[in-house]
């Protein structure tokens, strides 16, 4: 598929995004190894969350309304799943995959898990490395633990571990694991990173604890079905709360989206680039916090993004440093190493599309250099197979002038297949190829 953008429209209305992809994850996982029923309203539709559902699926559990926002897992009560015949497929899904390694490190039975060859090419260490510690056994491709990842669980122990980076992927696994050892298992990060497992956990009964940068949870845990309404995913609506801030006259509305302090770091970017940022309507759901965002354009200047406020705009980046292009002066991303082992190397990808734009822009090990003022003139553009990175790309042509064709474009059903039709309701010139 290729997406075709035209240039230079401002963007007016109000718009809707799907369930927050993180917490459609941790909800079909928790609502599996909960006992009864979990109620999953606004689920995410996409093809990570799919993954992640099918997985379960594979591992003996009961999903009704399989592919629609509004489904029910049917729990198995603890470290009940079944062994699959088959290797777990977690697709292009990172979460999926860690996460379900720190489920399956309580099951005695021996898993495959595998994925796409951008999965393949991910490192699971982080997990693996604790996991084993804990008690169970894992297996993967060289030192950084490469899928194809081979597990096979036992009796756990509660650990004490200080994340060399802070990871809510890592976390969660550790957390999960957790769940099913004997003791109090305690997690150490060096920065805030977000926080959904959390909050979900107590949601389902389990005792935990959270002091400043440590979290623990105290096992063996029973959790209990519950219900989860999924707020709207603010990854999925920055691009155009992004793209609106750049784009004269513009205003645009998303509703009902997560503000959840650990994900809402890119609005404080917007803040500080100088772009009209209200958020109104403030709310509670489901454990999270929601709000309607508004956003008008501005003119934008350079900033700085860098230290704690990188895992809360992890996502946000590519599609920060595509609107930095139109703001005056330099803006500067640094401790962002995180970006090289996403879907696609995100750091390289945006500088080289970039500048197939006309952008200038510098590439560092940890981040990047982008200079804003420079004229782009639409160009043919590659995802690189990354979802988030033909959305920024998508963006950055609307800034620009003429056509922008970004090929390779089906990848944004990873997060959010609706993406050129919201954006076309917002005004924007979207065409799929």
């Amino acid at each position: 598929m290729k997406l075709i953008v035209r240039g230079k429209a401002k963007l007016q209305g109000a718009f809707s995004v799907p369930g927050d992809k993180s917490v459609s994850h941790r909800a079909l996982l928790l609502g599996a190894i909960a006992s009864g029923e979990t109620k999953v309203e606004n689920c995410l539709v996409a093809e990570d969350v799919l993954s992640t559902a099918r997985c379960l699926q594979q591992l003996g559990v009961q999903i009704d309304g399989f592919g629609t926002p509004s489904i029910v897992v049917h729990g198995v009560g603890g470290a009940n799943l079944k062994q699959s015949d088959e290797p777990l497929d977690c697709g292009n899904s990172g979460t999926t995959m860690r996460l379900l390694m720190g489920i399956l490190a309580a099951h005695t039975f021996e898993s495959w898990l595998t994925g796409d060859s951008s999965l393949q090419k991910r490192p699971m260490d982080r997990v693996a490395i604790p996991l084993q510690r804990m008690g169970a056994k894992v297996e993967g491709r060289t030192e950084r633990y490469l899928p194809p990842i081979r597990i096979r669980g036992g009796k756990l122990r509660s650990i004490e571990w200080a994340l060399p980076v802070a990871s809510a992927q890592a976390k969660s696994a550790i957390l999960l694991a957790g769940l099913f050892a004997d003791g109090t298992t305690l997690v150490y990060e060096p920065a805030p990173s977000r926080d959904h497992t959390e909050r979900m956990l107590q949601a389902f009964g389990a005792k935990i604890f959270v002091k400043g940068l440590t979290v623990a949870v105290v096992g063996p845990a029973k959790l209990k079905g519950t219900t989860v309404i999924v707020p709207g995913d603010p990854s999925s609506a920055a691009f155009f709360l992004c793209a609106a801030a750049a784009i004269p006259e513009s205003e645009v509305t998303a509703l009902g989206i997560s503000v959840n302090p650990t994900r809402s770091g890119y609005l404080e970017v917007l803040k500080e680039m100088g772009a009209n940022v209200i958020v109104h309507n403030q709310r509670t759901q489901g454990g999270e916090p929601v709000a309607d965002v508004t956003v008008l354009g501005s003119k934008l200047k350079g900033v700085t993004i860098l230290g704690d406020l990188i895992p809360r705009t992890i996502d946000e980046l590519p599609v920060l440093a595509a609107i930095a292009t139109a703001a005056e002066g330099t803006t500067v991303i640094r401790d962002a190493q995180e970006l090289r082992v996403k879907e696609s190397d995100r750091i390289a990808a945006m500088v080289s599309e970039l500048r197939q734009l006309g952008a200038q822009v510098e590439e560092l090990p940890d981040g990047m250099v982008v200079h804003g003022g420079s004229k782009l003139t639409g160009a043919e553009v590659q995802s690189h197979g990354d979802h988030r990175v033909a959305m920024a790309l998508a963006i950055a042509g609307l800034l620009a002038e003429g056509e922008t064709v970004i090929h390779d474009a089906d990848c944004v059903a990873i997060s959010f297949p609706q993406f050129p039709q919201v954006l076309a309701s917002l005004g924007a010139e979207v065409e799929v190829a």
